[in-house]
């Protein structure tokens, strides 16, 4: 693994040499940053926390283009993706909901425009020295400085940033920049490791995962869930603005006499999702809706891919209309247990 200094005053240079590549980094006011393609002469915003967003949309757009088609025609436009793209500033905990959401997209086969679109990406993280209110990522496996699906670690020394090439794409980068870098010693990647640990140290949430996946099947009619959900509008902003979130629909919108099928994100928590043509619905209430969503997270999934479908990044938690915390529910969890 290289490892490699940028001073800051040379950072335009190194934007520079990503040239023909589209670059998506945090952009927008601090309450609403969100990652999207930055344009000439913006400037990505790396000095505040974790976005509003997640960057999933880079991997995984909001609404996809599947294909393109005539009514009453054979042939089929698929559109061509071939623009490579860097993920500027990505927290090392948004890097590793992609790689736990790549399990998924390639279950059984792989999904085309999904790997698509990771193929011509490029991760480049910066590390969290300064953790937000409701981050657990320890909890579950991450951590401030975790470099699980980055192929470069950012990490801000004050007057210069570290970079450390973790996979090809990562060193290609840095070999791509030249001489705007200049050797890391032994005294960065100390400086490194203390920041991380002193990160790590101010997580001040916490649960314990051991035994939830194999507990919460025991759990199915047990109270809590009633109680958790209670005051649960539905609304699924917990899954939209989740990074580990991938349900989806897929639709045809028809103009005219062209066509084309899309997919949409979807969201478990709405009332409509489980609705059957017959007009039952397994999922009636908020209760049986709430269930699913942790029983996925930290049961089934675990069960499928051996690992739990949360990177304890806290969006659901800071921006749930009714301040439902999943932290807390999974500490009821480990009490009823």
């Amino acid at each position: 693994m290289s490892a490699m200094l940028l001073n800051k005053e040379k950072w335009p240079d190194f934007v520079e040499k990503l040239a023909g590549k589209t670059i998506w980094a945090p952009q927008g006011e601090e309450a609403e940053m969100r990652f999207a393609p930055v344009t000439e002469g913006e400037a990505p915003a790396l000095e505040y926390g974790n976005t509003r967003v997640p960057p999933k949309q880079a991997v995984f757009p909001q609404t996809e283009t599947m294909f393109r088609f005539q009514l009453g025609g054979e042939e089929l436009e698929i559109p061509k993706l071939e623009e490579e793209a860097v993920l500027l500033g990505v927290r090392p905990c948004d890097a590793r909901s992609m790689a736990i959401v790549d399990n998924l997209f390639s279950w059984d086969e792989n999904d085309p425009y999904y790997f698509k679109h990771r193929e011509l990406l490029t991760l480049v993280g910066l590390t969290c020295t300064e953790p937000g209110l409701n981050c657990f990522c320890t909890s579950v496996g991450g951590g401030p400085a975790s470099k699980e699906g980055l192929d470069l670690l950012m990490t801000d020394l004050g007057d210069q940033y570290l970079l450390e090439a973790i996979t090809e794409k990562g060193e290609a980068l840095l070999k791509a920049a030249g001489e705007v870098l200049e050797d890391a010693g032994d005294e960065q990647i100390k400086e490194k490791e203390r920041l991380t640990e002193e990160a790590a140290a101010n997580i001040k949430r916490n649960v314990n995962p051991d035994g939830i996946p194999e507990g919460l099947p025991g759990l199915w009619e047990d109270p809590l869930w009633q109680r958790v959900s209670a005051s649960c509008l539905g609304c699924g902003t917990c899954t939209y603005l989740c990074p580990t979130c991938h349900c989806f629909d897929i639709q045809d919108e028809v103009e005219g006499f062209s066509a084309r099928r899309c997919r949409t994100w979807d969201s478990c928590m709405f009332n409509e999702y489980t609705m059957h043509t017959s007009g039952h619905n397994p999922r009636p209430s908020r209760r049986e809706r709430t269930r699913n969503r942790i029983n996925h997270k930290y049961s089934y999934y675990v069960d499928k891919f051996d690992v739990i479908a949360c990177v304890g990044c806290g969006r659901c938690i800071n921006l749930c209309p009714v301040n439902i915390d999943i932290v807390d529910i999974l500490r009821q969890v480990k009490e009823a247990l």
